[in-house]
């Protein structure tokens, strides 16, 4: 990526060191200093302008390139993603508004998304309808000049702290199912809105259930056109499945466990250490594949199925990596040289990778996109 590469990822890492704690292991805990040391390094980050870095400049971002994006992107999830919940306003809520949002939700929603002030979720799977989204059954139904939304959703990230949702609801039924869908953005704080945490082994605030119980949203909150959101959800699914660098963070404690294990390693069972080797491997593979959707859109052109390509690869890495990790911090001494800081990554990582093939899109859901592009491209 060249030296204004190097300098960046240089300022990154010495950033996460003087302001992120060596034991932090996201922002989502059980102690709640945990998610302001997030939303401190935040505005630290927008502060510096490098919290929106590839955003255009009259929307409070850098004006840089995807590729610098992709640095940040990159050394955030290597050091545990200390942004928080700001990831995905970021990839892909920020983005996504700037090319479908009016002036006027694009002068409301962008400039505290750049600072750093404020946080959303997405409104999407239910309980019947979750990589399957476009059977959804919350309704929008007219009321007036608006709709009433009566429904629910699932396994919502970070609910409970967000101030705003991109929700999706059904405001007409089309011959097929992905007609009729429409995206609002609207305000978390509503009455009308109540979540339930679900707790999970991720500890709390990951997933959420969320009700709505006639909410009322009117034509300012629709992003896009009335019963034509799907086809932005397919640009929203493209920008959030390669915004996350897990393998990034896989790479990170892969190359750590040759110096926390010190002498030790070299007495690890040849077939423990092939395993390491081919999983180094696998991460340069998913470095590749993400590459490859940065330059795609980069030009303006989104494509599912070099995302879903990429998202194959990636949660199968996140998951094959993390047994891999496990097998080797069990010979870890725990009060070796970083070892506390190697057994606490790696469990982390190891809970987290569990659900990776599942969340944003199973990866059988992922086959399919893949083959369906594969097919198109062959006729």
């Amino acid at each position: 990526m060249g030296p204004k590469a190097t300098e960046l990822r240089h300022e990154l890492r010495e950033l996460v060191k003087s302001e992120v704690p060596e034991n932090f292991l996201g922002a989502f805990t059980d102690d709640p200093a945990d998610l302001e040391t997030a939303q401190q390094f935040c505005r630290t980050l927008a502060e510096r302008n490098l919290l929106c870095l590839s955003w255009p400049e009259e929307f409070g971002g850098g004006g840089a390139t995807a590729w610098e994006q992709t640095v940040v992107r990159e050394e955030m999830w290597a050091h545990h993603e200390p942004r928080g919940a700001q990831y995905m306003g970021v990839n892909w809520v920020g983005p996504i508004i700037m090319r479908h949002g009016t002036e006027e939700q694009q002068r409301k929603h962008l400039p505290p998304i750049a600072r750093g002030e404020v946080i959303w979720c997405q409104g999407f799977s239910e309980p019947e309808a979750g990589s399957d989204l476009a059977s959804l059954r919350t309704t929008a139904r007219p009321d007036g000049d608006g709709w009433l939304v009566s429904g629910q959703k699932i396994w919502t990230s970070y609910a409970t702290m967000a101030q705003w949702c991109f929700l999706l609801a059904r405001t007409h039924r089309g011959e097929k199912k992905q007609q009729g869908l429409t995206i609002f953005l609207v305000p978390m704080d509503d009455p009308a809105i109540q979540v339930r945490p679900i707790r999970t082994m991720l500890g709390p605030h990951h997933l959420n259930e969320v009700f709505f119980d006639e909410l009322r949203v009117t034509r300012d909150d629709v992003l896009g056109e009335v019963d034509l959101g799907w086809s932005i959800v397919g640009e929203v699914t493209s920008f959030e499945r390669v915004g996350i660098a897990r393998y990034a963070r896989c790479e990170r404690l892969l190359a750590a466990a040759p110096t926390v294990l010190g002498d030790r390693w070299e007495d690890l069972p040849a077939e423990l250490r092939g395993r390491w080797v081919r999983m180094l491997t696998h991460c340069r593979r998913a470095r590749l594949l993400a590459y490859r959707v940065v330059s795609l859109q980069s030009t303006g052109r989104v494509e599912p199925g070099d995302a879903a390509a990429y998202r194959i690869a990636v949660t199968k890495l996140d998951q094959d990596s993390a047994e891999v990790l496990m097998d080797i911090a069990a010979e870890v001494p725990p009060d070796g040289p970083r070892g506390e800081w190697f057994l606490g990554e790696v469990e982390d990582h190891w809970r987290y990778s569990q659900a990776s093939t599942v969340s944003s899109g199973s990866i059988e859901m992922q086959r399919i996109l893949l083959s369906r592009a594969l097919l198109a491209a062959a006729k």
